[in-house]
Parts: C-alpha cells; sequence; structure tokens
C-alpha cells in the first residue's frame, strides 16, 4: 500500500511539473507576441531643417543651431521626430518604409536595416488617403 502510495505521489508532482512548464512556455509566447505587436509599419514621408535651438558665440553674438526632423506616418498617426544629438546627422531616405516602437518621448525604428532612436516631437492623425469625403446629396421627395 505504501509503494502504492510513492507511486501516486511521483506521478502527481511530474504531472504538476509538466503543467508548470507547459504554462511558463505559454506565457513566454504570450510576452513574445505582444512584444512584436508593439512594432508598427510606417513610411518616411518627409524631411525639414528646423531651429532646434542657438548656441552664443560671445556676448552679444549667437547661432541657431538646425536640425533635421522626420516625419514618419503610420495608417492612423502621423509623429514628428528630431535627432537627439547634433552628433547624428545622417540623412535618411524619403518614401522609405520604416518598422518603429515608441517608447515614452523616444521613437526607435529602421530604416533600410540600421537603426536610429529620435526624440518624439509631436503627432497627430494621419490626414485621410482621398481627402474629404463628400456628403451625399439630399433625396427629394416626390410632390403629388
Amino acid at each position: 500500500m505504501r509503494t502504492t502510495m510513492r507511486m501516486t505521489m511521483r506521478m502527481t508532482i511530474r504531472m504538476t511539473n509538466a503543467i508548470l512548464l507547459l504554462a511558463v512556455l505559454a506565457l513566454g509566447m504570450t510576452v513574445t507576441a505582444a512584444a512584436k505587436d508593439n512594432a508598427m509599419q510606417g513610411t518616411l514621408i518627409s524631411e525639414n531643417s528646423v531651429q532646434c535651438g542657438s548656441e552664443a558665440k560671445g556676448k552679444k553674438q549667437t547661432v541657431e543651431l538646425m536640425c533635421q526632423e522626420y516625419v514618419i506616418r503610420t495608417d492612423t498617426t502621423e509623429y514628428h521626430v528630431r535627432q537627439e544629438k547634433e552628433a547624428h546627422k545622417a540623412m535618411l531616405p524619403v518614401n522609405a518604409p520604416v518598422e518603429l516602437t515608441i517608447k515614452k518621448d523616444k521613437m526607435k525604428f529602421k530604416v533600410n536595416g540600421k537603426e536610429y532612436e529620435m526624440l518624439l516631437v509631436s503627432e497627430s492623425a494621419a490626414p485621410a488617403a482621398g481627402g474629404p469625403a463628400a456628403a451625399p446629396a439630399p433625396a427629394t421627395a416626390a410632390k403629388p
């Protein structure tokens, strides 16, 4: 009888371990899938040079600092991003596909296989593809 109880206990422990292992694997796959869902697809649609500060060059002389500001559009949103440091002055190709993630005020994205991180300056709703749609004309009732 004791032998049967020991075997039952061993089987119960093995089954519990197997269930825990399956639960951990399922949780890991869910977390991985959620991380991939955070990545968005977009297009780099424009680049502009904008003033991003000034630097004093003496008592009465200042020099304006210029930064590249890029506009990246996803299906629903348009993001304006700027380089974080003036040293990062790589020109990015316009109309290039972009894979991006956003975390707080920073955007990480890939263009042509190279990764970049820039400050997220603003975001807005993406304009409609065909412009504003015209409202249908009201139906007129036939007079008897």
